[in-house]
């Protein structure tokens, strides 16, 4: 058994990790690389292995730095089965041709700025693949899995998925290699959710493994409590509607805007929010994403699942409009103030948010609201940090906003909920990633006696 690394190492984007086992060699998710420019190019870079060779892909979940270079895997080879679950299919879907959507209009805008005296010397960047390849990707979705039951790949090679409880479908993913009598077990961890969160149930551990594959995105710190969290964003929302402003919310359209939508609903519907509240889901793939919410009901939390079967629907908020066209999404800029806007993307790496910032960043009576994480060099992590102006469609923004950062919202696990998960498994190995270099070496070092490896980009460990 061998285990190499060709994304998210000692990062907290573009996971891909590869498998080699029983005369088959499996890919653990294939994702985008998201952040700052050199990230970016990144995608474009061979992947340290042949995708010709790859007999599965066993996709942990469907957002874009696990499944977002699907369409370049299959590009340059690969002819196997992606495994996922069947909310993550349908979620899969809709990202990547969004991704696919945006990879088009980025190299059509480069195309146009080539000719300009700053650029003439450079030819312009073909999209990284297109809508077409998207689909074609699609055609290798080839087998459904169903947390707890396994599934066998090759003779004495079979996997498990397990409910990550991270977004909707998302999996952990447990590996089993028999041959001679002996067994070896690893599992890779996928992104763990956080145990707090209303709509989904928590992690299932899985079985005992003696390679642990881990996620450290929040290795290093402990989350605000959600009840906690809940207040602090409806006293932005009447603090902001009492200045006169918007509230807007660069927002993750998988689970983080159906989440959204949930608190709002409550809050409506408790007294805390008022019923003259106007909401907008001003994003495509948020609006799709919601709808296949709405359809897989054995992916939630009892109580969740519960309304969904009384006929309510507890991602309704009154006075919400859903805008899927550019021309609806434009005038939501004609409003001032009394609004919640959440529009994609989450880390501001592109996206109408963008937009909403332009138009909202310089009033002193908005406020912006960060609700997830935001890797290095992204839009998002500068407004975080402090930056005083930021530049958007050629123009430099001030930015006069009030910022607000609600850590309790995240998708992620922090640092107890990971250790307890590892715990439960009892590894004797741990390989750590999907994290900052410096989370994960605190991270390692509250793991204790653990032996733990931190791999750099395609390094290769035979276990």
């Amino acid at each position: 058994m061998k285990v190499s690394f060709h994304g998210a190492a000692q990062g907290v984007t573009g996971s891909c990790h590869l498998l080699e086992c029983g005369g088959s060699k499996i890919l653990i998710d294939c994702g985008l690389y998201q952040g700052g420019k050199e990230l970016e190019e990144e995608n474009a870079e061979p992947f340290g292995f042949d995708p010709a060779e790859i007999d599965y892909v066993l996709l942990t979940h469907a957002h874009l730095d696990h499944c977002g270079r699907l369409p370049l895997l299959v590009n340059q080879g690969f002819k196997g089965k992606i495994i996922a679950t069947a909310a993550t299919k349908e979620l899969a879907r809709i990202v990547l041709l969004d991704s696919a959507h945006l990879q088009e209009e980025e190299a059509l805008h480069r195309a146009r700025h080539a000719g300009s005296s700053r650029h003439k010397d450079k030819a312009p960047a073909e999209a990284l693949y297109t809508t077409l390849d998207a689909l074609n990707t699609l055609e290798y979705f080839d087998g459904t899995a169903n947390y707890g039951e396994a599934m066998t790949l090759a003779p004495g090679l079979s996997t498990t998925f397990f409910d990550a409880g991270h977004i909707l479908g998302s999996a952990s993913i447990f590996i089993e290699h028999q041959a001679g009598g002996n067994s070896r077990r690893i599992v890779f961890s996928g992104d763990l959710g956080n145990a707090e969160r209303p709509l989904l149930r928590a992690p299932h551990i899985p079985h005992h493994a003696e390679v642990v594959v881990m996620e450290t995105t929040y290795g290093d710190r402990i989350h605000k409590r959600m009840d906690d969290s809940i207040h602090e964003l409806y006293s932005v929302i009447t603090d902001t509607f009492a200045r006169g402003g918007n509230v807007i919310i660069p927002t993750f359209a998988l689970e983080r805007a159906q989440e959204l939508l949930y608190f709002l609903h409550k809050g409506v519907a408790d007294g805390a929010l008022p019923t003259t509240m106007h909401v907008f889901l001003d994003s495509p793939m948020a609006i799709s994403a919601t709808q296949i919410f709405e359809r897989h009901p054995e992916g939630y939390a009892p109580e969740i699942a519960k309304i969904f079967r009384g006929g309510n629907d507890p991602f309704m908020v009154p006075n919400m409009r859903f805008t899927r066209e550019s021309g609806d999404s434009m005038s939501i800029n004609m409003i001032s103030g009394g609004a919640v806007i959440m529009a994609g993307a989450g880390m501001c790496t592109g996206g109408r948010i963008r937009h909403h910032l332009q138009h909202n960043l310089w009033r002193n009576n908005a406020s912006i609201v960060f609700v997830g994480f935001a890797s290095e060099g992204t839009l998002a992590r500068r407004i975080i940090d402090g930056a005083s102006s930021v530049h958007l469609f050629g123009e430099e923004i001030v930015v006069r906003a009030n910022i607000h950062t609600i850590n309790g919202f995240s998708a992620h696990a922090d640092q107890p909920e990971l250790l307890a998960w590892q715990k439960e498994i009892r590894p004797d190995m741990t390989f750590l990633v999907h994290g900052e270099p410096d989370t994960m070496a605190h991270f390692a070092t509250a793991l204790g006696s653990t032996k733990v490896e931190m791999p750099v980009l395609h390094q290769a460990y035979s276990l």
